[in-house]
């Protein structure tokens, strides 16, 4: 049995073991991941810097990291690859 909070809708086009964040200084641009980064420290590192700017207020509704989009690509392109 589910139940569903009025005013919060859930987006379905997240697969099994991916997470949403939302990744940029300014303008946040929409990312899907996998779960398993979360372990690796360089995004450990970023979620430290999410911790100390918004706390557990992530004001777009989900998990939003303050980086620039070029450093964030980089970093999970590396991840990607290895």
């Amino acid at each position: 049995m589910g139940f569903r909070l009025p005013g919060l809708q859930r987006r379905t086009d997240v697969p099994k073991g991916y997470l949403a964040v939302y990744v940029g200084e300014n303008q946040k641009k929409r990312f899907v991941i996998p779960i398993s980064y979360l372990n690796q420290p360089s995004i450990q590192d970023l979620l430290s810097q999410v911790e100390q700017e918004f706390g557990f207020d992530h004001p777009m509704g989900g998990l939003t990291i303050p980086c620039r989009e070029d450093v964030f690509l980089e970093i999970t392109s590396r991840l990607h690859r290895s």
